[in-house]
């Protein structure tokens, strides 16, 4: 799906984040219980309605990948496919290869409709290997459903299908 072909919702618009988001930014990561590190406005898209953040999105720069992270939308705003465009546009904007992490099988298969593909660990640049290593001990030792993602494409997840 190109982003063309998706919308917002009435009334909302996409737009960079500014240092005067970064309260409201750590407010929807902490209420959704994403990984609270490396939150830089600079690296946010947020969506907002009526002057208010209602979901946001980052891409974390690594030594040779990035990371797809701190994707949230207020509850009250679920459902509504803007979860979908800011994954989508989130894409579109990474200049390395993308990598995720998320939590259980049905966030796993959120991002599968994207291209993401899970990998191992091990598989994972060493600069996400030394990010993850804590999820990937939470994985071992606690059996926390950690699942790990590279972005392959609409082409290899076409194929893979």
């Amino acid at each position: 799906m190109r982003q063309s072909e998706l919308s917002l919702p009435p009334g909302c618009e996409l737009r960079r984040a500014t240092s005067q988001d970064m309260r409201s930014l750590r407010r929807l990561v902490f209420s959704a219980m994403l990984d609270p590190t490396q939150l830089h406005w600079q690296q946010f898209w947020v969506i907002e309605f009526q002057a208010e953040v209602i979901a946001c999105g980052q891409l974390r720069n690594f030594s040779q990948a990035q990371e797809l992270g701190s994707l949230v939308v207020k509850p009250n705003w679920r459902g509504r496919g803007i979860a979908t465009f800011l994954t989508h546009y989130l894409i579109t904007q990474a200049t390395q290869p993308l990598y995720l992490e998320c939590l259980g099988q049905r966030l796993a298969q959120f991002y599968s409709h994207f291209g993401f593909v899970q990998v191992d660990f091990e598989n994972l640049p060493k600069s996400l290997q030394n990010k993850f290593k804590i999820s990937q001990l939470g994985k071992k030792i606690l059996r926390v459903p950690v699942i790990f993602m590279q972005h392959q494409g609409e082409a290899t997840r076409n194929q893979n299908s």
